[in-house]
């Protein structure tokens, strides 16, 4: 017989283990599954600047914190990816490992990378999505950064300190990440903003990233930049392989449900980036994994 929960978290990032510590401290059984690594995204950030209590932290170490509390407060946590959910008044919820049920449900899968669609993206040598993770292999090189977020701007920060040189492209005039990263980076020798400028073409030798072909985006204009590694930072998209296959996710993949996290299957929450809302910060992330663990527990005492 399935193991059974009161409440089963699917997704390790900010918002699932914020839930994970709620739930516990509402006094229910909770097991949190995350299929990749804890701490979603943020963990991989190499300085974490605008989350209230730290002034500086990195990714890394917030992540830690937050598996930490959530375990020592006596959540399971098991790193698993769920293959399949049944819906029903006890939900089953299938890994790659075992089988659960609970009561309740709360979905945190986050987001995951959105490339550039180019041809030979995939498994070039050269071509990478975690400045932190591989950044120290272009030490001394040429390097671009694709996107116009916080994260290809905190990235661009981080690569220059190890980078001979680095090159921010960006489509739009304008960067979309905080003005203060902006004015940062524009007072570092050895970075150069490239605004109205798109990646169109990835030039390669032995399967080896060695250029970028670059359109301006007014003109339409081709010119060639050389570099060494390319960090792609082009925006995000919702995992939805679960909620597809419950039927919950929207047409654009999020999950439609308001700030109670509650979505149209009774005893099924949705909680951070992959839920419908007009902003997605760290600090929003974990505000959804307690409102939806508060709304899971309410649930599980009336049901």
């Amino acid at each position: 017989m399935a193991e059974h929960f009161d409440i089963i978290i699917v997704g390790g990032g900010p918002a699932g283990l914020t839930a994970a510590i709620y739930a516990r401290r509402a006094g229910r059984t909770v097991l949190l599954l995350e299929k990749e690594g804890f701490g979603g995204q943020i963990a991989s950030a190499p300085k974490v600047e605008n989350y209230p209590g730290f002034a500086a932290i990195s990714g890394a170490e917030l992540a830690d914190r937050l598996y930490t509390q959530a375990e020592s407060l006596g959540a399971r946590i098991e790193l698993e990816e769920v293959l399949s959910v049944t819906d029903g008044a006890a939900k089953t919820v299938t890994t790659d490992y075992d089988s659960y049920t609970c009561t309740a449900l709360i979905l945190a899968t986050g987001m995951k990378r959105r490339t550039l669609g180019l041809d030979g993206e995939e498994g070039l040598k050269g071509v990478s999505f975690c400045a932190v993770c591989d950044g120290a292999f272009y030490q001394g090189k040429d390097v671009a950064v694709c996107g116009g977020g916080n994260t290809a701007l905190q990235d661009a920060r981080f690569l220059a300190e190890l980078c001979r040189s680095v090159t921010v492209i960006h489509r739009r005039g304008e960067f979309r990440g905080d003005p203060m990263l902006v004015e940062e980076l524009e007072n570092i020798a050895n970075v150069k903003l490239m605004t109205f400028a798109q990646v169109t073409e990835l030039i390669s030798e032995n399967n080896a990233l060695t250029g970028l072909k670059i359109a301006d985006t007014r003109t339409g204009e081709i010119a060639s930049l050389s570099v060494d590694g390319l960090f792609e930072a082009v925006g995000q998209l919702p995992e939805q392989t679960v909620s597809r296959s419950l039927g919950l996710a929207g047409e654009d993949g999020f999950l439609p449900c308001g700030e109670d996290c509650v979505t149209s299957l009774p005893g099924i929450f949705a909680a951070g980036d992959c839920r419908s809302k007009e902003v997605r910060q760290l600090t929003t992330a974990c505000a959804d994994g307690a409102c939806a663990a508060v709304a899971a527990a309410a649930y599980c005492r009336r049901t």
